[in-house]
């Protein structure tokens, strides 16, 4: 009989391949291994832009080769072949920066879901912490549904944090990554067993942003009167952690990049 239970329990599991980048997805991953499952298949980012590949390929150590996929490699007639014939439930995708196309999104039969640094429907798409603070919008993070827009598929689960004063987008993204790991073991248990509520989000007029669209607010022109409060949110919003994506200036054609550290004075000093 205890036989008969712990196949029946294996069974009950889904089976998921599993997407990510940066150091959030591999505490995710993690979370799930500990929660007894193993991804079936394993898609990083290339060799050149990825940040924590190895530690995620080490913690799927029970793959295949050919079931590592890197880059776009899951897009290719051969690894759509193969995705399918693993028939999974989910495709979990935790930071990982390719578009996912439709017939992957037909793939699992529950969906693709996605863990994103934004308070959906609130900024959409690329540098999140930047533009939540330059436009005042809420701000956390989401588990939604993908579809074939940008972050516009049904929410599962989201918790909103507060914009400090002295929050920078690089300490907000910091923050936020926290809040992104709640969502996703607060909602685990509803995932693993297929009895998830979807919520529908608005598709038009709300913010959405590409990676490219910080390059025109780079630019200080310093002979333009600007209000200090402005300026100041610009620069937070500007200060990452890739100082390419800092405000400048130039003096004889030569940029020079600002960022900012804020330090709220403590009471009683």
């Amino acid at each position: 009989m205890g036989g008969g239970t712990s196949e029946k329990n294996k069974e009950n599991k889904p089976k998921v391949v599993y997407a990510g980048d940066r150091d959030i997805s591999v505490l995710v991953l993690k979370f799930i291994i500990d929660q007894g499952l193993k991804p079936i298949c394993l898609m990083v980012s290339d060799k050149n832009k990825a940040t924590h590949d190895k530690e995620l390929i080490s913690l799927c150590d029970n793959l295949d080769p050919c079931k590592i996929l890197r880059g776009d490699q899951f897009r290719t007639e051969e690894n759509i072949n193969l995705l399918r014939n693993l028939n999974p439930d989910y495709i979990i995708c935790v930071h990982f920066p390719y578009h996912i196309p439709k017939e992957v999104l037909d793939i699992p039969k529950e969906g693709v879901l996605n863990l994103h640094p934004a308070y959906l429907p609130h900024n959409r798409g690329w540098h999140t912490p930047t533009w939540a603070i330059l436009e005042g919008t809420p701000y956390g993070a989401t588990l939604h549904f993908m579809d074939e827009r940008i972050d516009t598929g049904d929410i599962i689960h989201q918790k909103q944090i507060e914009i400090m004063l002295e929050d920078t987008a690089d300490t907000l993204y910091h923050r936020v990554k926290k809040v992104e790991f709640e969502v996703f073991k607060e909602v685990w248990q509803d995932i693993a067993s297929k009895n998830y509520t979807r919520k529908h989000q608005p598709t038009e007029g709300l913010s959405a942003h590409k990676k490219t669209d910080i390059e025109p607010i780079q630019f200080i022109d310093l002979k333009e009167k600007v209000i200090a409060g402005d300026l100041i949110k610009l620069i937070r919003a500007l200060t990452t952690n890739n100082l390419k994506e800092a405000a400048y200036f130039k003096i004889n054609n030569k940029k020079y990049r600002i960022q900012i550290h804020i330090i709220p004075e403590k009471e009683g000093n």
